[in-house]
This record gives C-alpha cells, structure tokens and sequence, in this order.
C-alpha cells in the first residue's frame, strides 16, 4: 500500500534513498510519488511547491 507523506522536509529525506520519482500532473494538482525498496510515498502540491521540490530531489524522476 502506498503511504501518503505530508511534510515536504521528511519527503526529501525519504528521496535520498528512492530510486525514482514518478511525477503526475493534475492540472494544478502535482502529485509526486517515490519508489523506496519496500514502500511506495506519494505527496500531492500545487504547481509551484512541486517544481521547488523537485530541483531538491536527486534520484531519477520520470513523467507519468
């Protein structure tokens, strides 16, 4: 089951250990998810928060 995270500092330290983020965009809804070995997490931002984010995140990132 994937786990919902709604603090953007504990999504960051969980991307240093995922091996890829999946980004979906929603209209003005972006919702991240990363791939650990074990779980899946998925946080849901507007636009603006989201791109922040991910100029932050290191691992793969591929577009859904």
């Amino acid at each position: 089951m994937p786990q919902e995270i709604f603090d953007k500092e504990k999504f960051l330290e969980i991307a240093q250990r995922a091996k890829e983020c999946r980004i979906k965009r929603l209209g003005e809804i972006v919702k991240l998810k990363l791939r650990t070995r074990r779980r899946l997490y998925t946080i849901k931002l507007p636009k603006g928060e989201a791109e922040a984010l991910l100029n932050k995140i290191k691992c793969e990132k591929v577009e859904v």
